[in-house]
């Protein structure tokens, strides 16, 4: 059975660690000398011929970790020594008993500025899951010149600079190959800015027991691929395309047909058992001619849509709608309907125009600048959080959201929220969310219920990308994405 990965705020965090550390006998040594113990194992294990390690140590407990993977390193015979700022010497009483214990079995510490060359990889201890304002002074510049080596970098819990809980980015920050996380995984780095610095992350529980991490409620889940086998089973033998629903796709204003085209062409990949296209007369023909299993309907006055809406078990309006009198006539008709329905592209910006609660068989899947629309705030703060930003919107419109970029956010009422653990680069170009509209409203009219629909259609429609990327990031188009969005469909079936 899938379980999804629990992911933890900084408070959280705080008192999982603190709960382990009395059930230590309230010795919190013990952990630090199993996290240092642990990154030493994994820069063993992904850098073997690793002789020379620079460890970069801040004054906290994070800077404690680094000390003790040093004294390892050197005991092991390699030439390992530790980097901190002037005046950044080991401030906390855990990293001072680390920092003795290094100086005991001859460390080294050398005063930045200096010199990082020559070392093959380097170890970032500098700053830990507290840190949400940008590095200063010395601290900026070591993060910096850390960047700058041109080595692999290991991140101690998270990469310096970057906030833990939030995943913002407000200043420089630590760009990690690896980033090893301590316990439990961070809530910040599954998504946004976060997403540019981590590299790859790990996790080392620090046999911590596993009674003390379930009794604490996470604060969010990252899901994985993994999670389609056993969402998605194969289909009844005896089925028939009625079973799976009938999906309604509003869109396509002029100049825009090709939107409306891949969220219908992507509902069909994706399982719907039909699909209706409402459009503009003069996409009917091109619509038939790339995808002639899709009904498409001249809907050039307002009066032609009830039937199509009174037909559909799922309505997707939005991709390539615009915000003309026709669009307005079409997006109104559709907003008092009972079908389910999933909110996109300019059906977004027409609601933020006249903001109203839709309810919970809704589905909104803004980007970053239509849900600051809805919001009211700019981008760059919806960004600072896209937790938070992703829960306002559901609680605002009492409806499902999606909000997409960097470590897609799921959020719902009532719902823990969950965060997508795929997709790359090449899928911001436009239409990509054209095709997610599509698949949403196929799973959701194949019976999953809103939240887990809008869960399972991010996460379909994202491991697919990266299976189309395979080929290169740059220049993929959504297009390109069809063939493997269908293979994920049936991942269950393999």
């Amino acid at each position: 059975m899938y379980a999804p990965l629990a992911l933890h705020d900084t408070a959280s965090a705080r008192m999982i660690d603190a709960q382990a550390t009395q059930l230590l006998g309230g010795d919190a040594y013990v952990l630090m000398q199993r996290a240092g113990a642990a990154a030493w194992e994994l820069l063993q294990q992904r850098w073997p011929q690793a002789r020379r390690i620079a460890v970069a140590c801040g004054s906290g407990n994070n800077g404690g970790d680094g000390y003790v993977l040093a004294t390892l390193a050197r005991l092991a015979g390699r030439d390992a020594w530790v980097v901190h700022p002037e005046g950044g010497g080991p401030a906390s009483g855990l990293a001072q008993r680390a920092c003795t214990d290094y100086l005991a079995r001859g460390g080294r510490i050398e005063l930045f500025p200096c010199p990082l060359a020559g070392a093959d990889v380097v170890v970032d201890a500098l700053f830990g899951i507290g840190l949400n304002r940008p590095p200063e002074g010395d601290a900026a510049r070591l993060v910096e010149a850390i960047n700058h080596a041109g080595v692999p970098v290991l991140a101690l819990d998270v990469p310096s600079g970057i906030d833990a809980e939030h995943g913002a980015r407000p200043g420089v920050a630590v760009r990690a190959d690896v980033t090893l996380q301590f316990i439990v995984a961070h809530l910040g780095l599954h998504t946004g800015d976060a997403l540019e610095q981590v590299g790859e992350r790990m996790l080392a529980t620090l046999e911590v027991p596993e009674s003390v991490l379930a009794a604490m409620r996470p604060r969010a889940q990252a899901w994985s691929g993994a999670a389609l086998a056993a969402a998605l089973p194969p289909r009844r033998r005896n089925s028939h395309k009625g079973e799976s629903g009938r999906v309604l796709c509003i869109g396509g204003n002029e100049g825009s047909g090709g939107a409306i085209m891949l969220c219908a062409e992507a509902a069909l990949r994706c399982g719907a058992g039909l699909a209706s296209v409402a459009t503009r007369a003069r996409h009917v023909a091109p619509l038939l001619a790339r995808c002639p299993e899709v009904m498409a309907r001249a809907v050039e006055d307002g009066a032609l849509l009830p039937p199509l809406l009174h037909q559909a078990d799922v309505v997707a309006i939005g991709p390539g709608l615009g915000q003309d009198d026709w669009a307005r006539a079409l997006w109104q008709m559709t907003i008092d309907g009972a079908a389910p329905r999933v909110v996109d592209a300019d059906a977004l910006n027409l609601l933020a125009d006249a903001p109203r609660r839709l309810g919970a068989d809704a589905i909104l899947t803004p980007h970053p600048g239509e849900a600051a629309r809805l919001l009211g705030m700019p981008t760059t703060q919806v960004q600072r959080d896209r937790i938070a930003a992703a829960e306002t919107l559901a609680a605002r419109f009492e409806a499902v959201v999606v909000l997409k970029g960097a470590g897609t956010v799921v959020a719902a009422p009532g719902q823990l929220t969950r965060v997508v653990d795929a997709g790359n680069p090449g899928m911001a170009v436009g239409g990509m969310g054209d095709l997610l509209t599509g698949v949403i409203a196929a799973l959701r009219a194949q019976g999953h219920a809103a939240f887990e629909a809008a869960t399972l259609g991010a996460l379909l429609h994202s491991v697919a990308a990266d299976e189309a990327a395979l080929a290169g990031e740059r220049g993929l188009l959504p297009s390109d994405v069809l063939p493997a969005l269908r293979r994920w469909a049936n991942a269950g079936a393999h």
